[in-house]
């Protein structure tokens, strides 16, 4: 383990560096990328840097917090807990003050190595460290998978993309039917930053899309198209759950256009795609 001096100062490199993200979020930001070496490394890899109750450091990409974890289980992925309860306190301000299932964008830093990976932020399962945080989160690495499945988790892989700062150039070489799928992703997770890759033109419905609580994805299929080469269209039939109101179902229609096949789907965003029919 790393004496806490070492630590600090390594942390204090890793918040220097960060302070030239510029993140696309905002309306006057449009990018984002790192100066200094993130690996994606596959999870078969990243499970024996990170080996169970090995302690390393997470730094959110979006927040620019840092705090210390200890990995105490997980063969699919690594079941980790904070390691004080100021690493706790961390972690729900991270969130906002909730905890959340919401898949995050986070550098591991293990061994001097920054590896791209994601989290979310939801307690569950057994804790046994004295860190008041009531169970264990998830770090998920590429290729890594949930215990209900044994395929990679699609928020979780674009927010390890998004780490390791390769999500366009990943979503640029998606087919159409992905790219449908990626952009409800982004959209459960209220990622502006993945949505933007994606569509023809900025969201109009921020609102909404703040109040976005989850949507389940329960249906998708291509619907017949004028031209198969530049323009297809989905039906999407999702269930979603929204602030304050009662989870409701829906069949939407999802178009995606390009210029050519050489070049990568985008999604045509004209309704709020949120909005309940009437």
């Amino acid at each position: 383990m790393l004496k806490k001096t070492l630590l600090m100062a390594i942390c204090f490199l890793l918040i220097s560096q960060v302070q030239d993200v510029i993140y696309a979020e905002e309306e006057n930001k449009e990018d984002f990328s790192f100066g200094y070496d993130i690996q994606l490394l596959p999870w078969i890899e990243a499970d024996k840097i990170v080996p169970r109750y090995s302690k390393f450091t997470i730094l959110d990409i979006e927040s620019k917090k840092i705090f210390h974890v200890q990995r105490r289980a997980g063969s699919q992925h690594a079941d980790v807990q904070p390691l004080t309860k100021e690493d706790t306190k961390i972690l729900k301000e991270i969130y906002h003050g909730k905890w959340s299932w919401k898949r995050r964008a986070i550098i591991v830093l293990a061994n001097d190595q920054w590896l791209a990976a994601s989290m979310h932020g939801m307690p569950h399962g057994a804790g046994a460290l004295n860190n008041n945080f009531p169970g264990h989160f998830c770090v998920h690495f590429l290729g890594s998978t949930t215990h209900k499945s044994d395929k990679m988790d699609k928020s979780h892989m674009l927010m390890v993309y998004k780490a390791a700062g390769m999500l366009p150039d990943y979503l640029n070489h998606l087919d159409a039917k992905e790219v449908v799928v990626s952009f409800i992703a982004g959209l459960k997770e209220q990622d502006s930053f993945i949505l933007k890759q994606m569509a023809t033109e900025k969201l109009k419905w921020k609102k909404e899309l703040a109040s976005l609580e989850n949507i389940r994805l329960m249906g998708l299929k291509e619907i017949d198209s004028y031209d198969n080469d530049t323009i297809k269209e989905y039906s999407v039939e999702w269930q979603i759950y929204l602030k304050n109101r009662k989870p409701f179902k829906e069949t939407k229609k999802i178009m995606l256009i390009r210029s050519s096949e050489l070049e990568s789907w985008k999604v045509v965003v004209y309704p709020n795609y949120l909005s309940k029919s009437k």
